[in-house]
């Protein structure tokens, strides 16, 4: 074998060939084709790699492969606290796999959501849709020029990591109704939204069976602005308790109430979804239904990577997709009920 090159060369693949006595051929077969290479011989090539410190050429790679070592992860909003933590677990999953990431915020526009789909579509290997707007028929566009698979969304158009909404949102309700709340509001999110569906129907399922009276407001667009819009109406409704569509939307709804001189929860209880980080630190933290959203992440990413690769995904057990309430200390006795 050769010696190590000096560090301030750069290293190509003839050097790395010619320390571990074989091909150029045979180093490319070993890194992008390692099963069409002798265990011993890709055993050499690897260590004379890592040795020497050889990185390959990403876009002579590409080429070679037919592909772009690029995924694309499109979310509606980038600002939602939700979607940081998301970003980061895919990004971290897929570089693993050795794929570059491409995040792009749709600002919640379906139509944008679209376009940005489309346009990816030809430059990544695959998509990643977290909690995609669009309708079907358009997913299914989509899905024919590229594998997509969708996130916090069930989808007959591409392959899904979808939550359970139910244990969390039950665990809501039984505990404002143990509480003695017996008329509440839920603050719709966007009419377009996969999600906000579902956790409307279960809240309104859940409160139907344990007697409460559900109002439904809005919809609110899915930020602290729409939350503190939402406060009003809710106020003029003369519920006890409220169920925000998300966090963002319950700081929005906590902010106007303590702008008005309502106390929380002395006066009306709220209730979030999605514990984001902040969640926890407002005064007083706020009580929420959890979304295991590095869990979801993970299995979006490990699908996709399972389909480029053309083997059986790993799916997650049910009860890592399940919500669960987390009790701090925005809920409480309503104000009649008290001594």
């Amino acid at each position: 074998m050769t010696e190590v090159p000096e560090a301030s060369r750069p290293v190509t693949i003839h050097m790395v060939a010619a320390s571990a006595g074989v091909s150029a051929s045979t180093v490319s077969r070993a890194l992008n084709f390692p099963e069409l290479v002798k265990p011993g011989t890709r055993e050499r090539v690897l260590e004379t790699v890592e040795r020497l410190g050889y990185q390959p050429n990403r876009a002579a790679r590409s080429l070679a492969l037919g592909r772009t070592a690029s995924l694309g992860l499109i979310v509606p909003d980038i600002a939602n606290p939700f979607f940081a933590p998301f970003a980061k677990v895919v990004q971290a999953r897929v570089r693993e796999a050795n794929y570059a990431l491409f995040l792009a915020d749709t600002d919640e526009n379906p139509s944008t959501e679209v376009e940005l789909a489309l346009a990816m579509s030809q430059q990544v290997d695959g998509l990643i849709l977290c909690s995609p707007r669009m309708p079907g028929r358009k997913l299914r566009t989509i899905a024919a020029r590229t594998p997509v698979v969708v996130a916090n969304r069930l989808s007959r158009s591409a392959p899904s990591i979808a939550l359970d909404y139910g244990p969390g949102i039950q665990q809501a309700v039984a505990h404002v109704h143990a509480l003695g709340h017996r008329r509440c509001a839920f603050l719709a999110g966007p009419g377009g939204s996969w999600s906000n569906r579902q956790r409307l129907r279960t809240f309104r399922a859940q409160c139907e069976s344990y007697g409460i009276e559900l109002v439904v407001l809005g919809p609110y667009e899915p930020v602290f602005s729409g939350g503190y819009r939402g406060a009003d109406e809710a106020l003029a409704a003369r519920v006890t308790a409220i169920f925000a569509y998300n966090d963002m939307v319950a700081l929005g709804v906590m902010s106007r109430l303590a702008d008005r001189g309502v106390r929380v929860p002395d006066e009306v209880s709220v209730v979030g979804f999605d514990d984001i980080e902040v969640a926890s630190m407002t005064s007083p933290p706020l009580t929420t239904v959890a979304i295991p959203v590095e869990a979801v992440a993970r299995a979006s990413a490990a699908l996709l990577l399972s389909l480029l690769a053309e083997t059986t995904p790993q799916r997650p057990a049910a009860q890592e997709l399940a919500t669960r309430l987390v009790i701090r200390n925005t809920t409480g006795v309503p104000k009649e009920d008290r001594t």
